[in-house]
């Protein structure tokens, strides 16, 4: 008889993954999943894993059969079901209309410049610690209505809460239940601060639409604000920093796109979507089984947890032609990049137009971009998240 599933079991790295450099490729055994255990139950993360597109569509689109809540307390609008969410979600929608978004794109391009000024003239970057990571970073925060001065702050939170545990012993699950406990603590205390002087005068930004908006009536609680508040910091942040760091790794590995978008920039776009299907920023997402369903010939029991692995499910050959090739002029392009169903996103169009504006630049400004000789490269240590710690690149600048 199956336990009941372990809390943190959409932390802990499926075992085949578990060696240094299938975490930075993991698209091989990702393949030989699919094919083999398409579903499948792991004994010892006491949860099941979707491999197969089909299957992780079937997931993410029926949050009746599989749900997004992990606490009844919580309410942040990534772990709540309808109607709740959609009320929510209507309301955030609010800053993120196309309108909204494209409007910040002259701003973005000015922060993007402003990144790049100082490191052209050397010929070498860190393209995470002096762009990737900061464009987000600063969009957000100026989004939220953080100041500029806590913003070093404001990614050192976002870090934390995304990171996976060390290794699979409980003493380390522990730990990074703490970290991520205090981390919250410390997030709460800011964020009520901040609150509390916007009620005072209110400006232009995220903290004071939701501090005076309504939804039937009612105001959102200050817990409601903050979760809002630490999920845009998250999705806002840390996706869209791998996002750009994973293209222009592609770029790098694959120097021949680097001269086909340069000469035709209406496809950089493209890139950054085939981006999301070949190097998703996020490669896995956990549900919980609200009745017994049967997936794929395997019966899940209501409770289960559910992995559904988009890093999969986004090579799969079924669903696309030259699953294992960059094409950045691929059309369709139905990736999960972005999650799927009512979860798909909020943030979606500002992460493609912070990930256009990045590329379309850095393209401009550089060419033969390549990683340094001789990097060892580190992955995140997380389940769900896809990417690099560091990525320091070499460049000539073009003038």
């Amino acid at each position: 008889m199956k336990q009941a599933p372990r809390k943190y079991a959409n932390y802990i790295p499926i075992r085949e993954l578990h060696s240094k450099e299938r975490q930075l490729s993991p698209f091989q055994v990702y393949a030989e999943l699919r094919e083999n255990t398409p579903v499948r139950y792991d004994e010892h993360r006491e949860c099941w894993d979707v491999f197969r597109y089909e299957d992780v569509q079937y997931v993410l689109k029926n949050p009746k059969l599989f749900s997004s809540e992990r606490n009844r307390a919580n309410t942040s609008i990534l772990t709540t079901d309808p109607p709740k969410h959609k009320q929510l979600r209507d309301l955030v929608n609010q800053a993120f209309t196309p309108k909204a978004i494209e409007a910040l794109a002259p701003r973005i391009q000015q922060i993007t410049d402003e990144l790049l000024a100082d490191h052209l003239s050397s010929s070498r970057m860190n393209l995470i610690d002096d762009l990737a990571a900061p464009l987000p970073v600063i969009v957000i925060a100026e989004l939220i209505g953080v100041p500029a001065a806590d913003r070093r702050d404001f990614k050192l939170w976002s870090d934390v809460l995304v990171q996976g545990a060390r290794d699979d012993s409980e003493e380390a699950f522990q730990e990074m239940a703490r970290e991520k406990q205090q981390n919250i603590q410390e997030l709460y205390a800011y964020f009520t601060d901040i609150m509390e002087q916007r009620r005072v005068e209110p400006q232009d930004d995220l903290i004071s639409l939701l501090l005076a908006a309504e939804i039937e009536g009612q105001k959102l609680t200050e817990e409601e604000v903050i979760n809002f508040c630490i999920l845009l910091l998250v999705a806002g942040n840390e996706t869209t920093t791998n996002l750009i760091a994973n293209a222009v790794r592609v770029l790098s590995e694959q120097p021949e796109l680097q001269k086909e978008l340069r000469e035709h920039p209406d496809r950089v776009a493209g890139a950054v979507e085939e981006t999301l299907r070949y190097y998703p920023p996020i490669v896995a997402i956990g549900r919980v089984a609200r009745e017994t369903v049967e997936l794929h010939g395997q019966t899940i029991q209501a409770g289960d947890q559910v992995i559904s692995w988009v890093g999969a499910a986004n090579r799969d050959p079924a669903q696309f032609d030259q699953a294992d090739t960059f094409v950045p002029e691929r059309k369709p392009n139905r990736h999960m990049g972005f999650g799927f169903g009512i979860h798909f996103c909020l943030g979606a169009p500002l992460a493609r137009l912070e990930a256009r504006a990045a590329l379309h630049t850095l393209l401009q400004r550089m060419e033969h971009i390549q990683l340094v000789p001789e990097t060892g490269l580190e992955p995140i240590q997380s389940a769900f998240v896809f990417g690099v710690k560091e990525y320091p690149i070499q460049f000539r600048e073009r003038h």
